[in-house]
């Protein structure tokens, strides 16, 4: 079974892990180390960090950036959402996402965004699955590892705020 829960100081060292490993694939993100946690606990919003536990080990973990600083832009937020390898395919990742959605939804978040690698199809259809819609497509946005990387563009517009 699995367990949601608000994300604590002590899950640091396994969210650093799964972060690690989503990095070590080459298309989670453009990121190529993981944050010390300070720095990555400045960038999250609080309210919306959740980790997901099966058999008392943290299997993954989901939380938002804010997008802005601008207030016209409080209720818009990024998603990141990474599961550990070990538990791929265990619906750990729409566990993670129904949770963050319910709790968005109470705390008026109207828009959800993300930047996927198209090759990652796995998190594309996952987002897909929980309401997130294709917007866009940004061409040889950034580079990593000498290669020009494509990022396809979700989001998922509040069905509570009357905006979808």
């Amino acid at each position: 079974m699995i367990a949601i829960r608000p994300m604590t100081d002590e899950d640091w060292d396994s969210v650093l892990r799964i972060y690690q490993e989503g990095i070590t694939t080459g298309n989670a993100t453009f990121e190529t180390s993981a944050p010390d946690g300070p720095a990555w606990n400045k960038s999250h919003m609080e309210k919306h960090r959740f980790v997901a536990e099966i058999d008392g080990k943290i299997a993954g973990w989901v939380a938002l950036t804010p997008v802005s600083s601008r207030c016209v832009y409080a209720g818009v937020a990024e998603v990141s959402v990474y599961v550990g390898t070990a538990y791929h395919g265990r619906k750990v990742g729409s566990a993670l996402l129904e949770k963050l959605i319910s709790n968005t939804e109470a705390e008026n978040i109207w828009t959800l965004q993300a930047g996927i690698f198209p090759e990652n199809a796995a998190s594309v259809a996952l987002h897909e699955k929980h309401g997130f819609r294709q917007i866009g497509y940004r061409e040889r946005v950034g580079k990593m590892n000498g290669i020009w990387r494509n990022v396809l563009l979700l989001e998922r517009r509040s069905k509570v705020t009357g905006i979808n």
